[in-house]
């Protein structure tokens, strides 16, 4: 079982966070809209699926509009915000920051990615929200990164995560 930390303190997670290698779990997410879409049946394309606690925090917000903008600069590239938000305060988030280039989605209704990815945080004032954890995934649905910040309260290293992202769309 893997852990993070919440201001210097660790907080265990409810797995161990995918590792590279391994193909990516067919999950099911919530979209704005209510419906649900599976990790599989998206477009096989690279996916960068960005985990976090919520998007009512502002790292979370900075996160996905740093993310929306580099993904928006690549061809073939699919970005996927995960939290367990309700549906409605997702797309309020997308619709006022102007957030097109990524889908924001959630895991509230079966919690499955969070426990299948690893990144279910079980204990803490976040027990039950999503660790601040970045995939990359090819298009045949193999994870070849991983990125977990050392804090929640940290962004990811973006640099690492977008070089991963360009050798795959060579």
């Amino acid at each position: 079982m893997d852990k993070i930390n919440l201001k210097g303190f660790p907080i265990s997670l409810v797995n161990d966070v995918t590792e590279p290698g391994k193909e990516a779990e067919d999950v099911t997410f919530v979209t704005h809209d209510l419906n649900e879409v599976s990790l599989h049946d998206l477009e096989s394309k690279v996916k960068v699926v960005i985990s976090v606690p919520s998007l009512d925090t502002g790292v979370c917000k900075a996160e996905a509009r740093r993310f929306n903008e580099e993904i928006g600069k690549r061809k073939d590239v699919l970005g996927i915000v995960v939290s367990k938000d309700l549906p409605f305060a997702s797309k309020r988030f997308c619709e006022t920051d102007g957030i097109t280039n990524i889908m924001a989605v959630s895991d509230y209704r079966y919690g499955d990615f969070g426990r299948e990815f690893g990144t279910e945080m079980t204990e803490g004032a976040l027990k039950g929200l999503l660790a601040r954890v970045v995939f990359v995934i090819d298009e045949n649905n193999m994870v070849v990164h991983t990125e977990m910040s050392s804090d929640i309260l940290e962004e990811p290293d973006y640099d690492a995560i977008l070089a991963k992202v360009d050798l795959l769309l060579k």
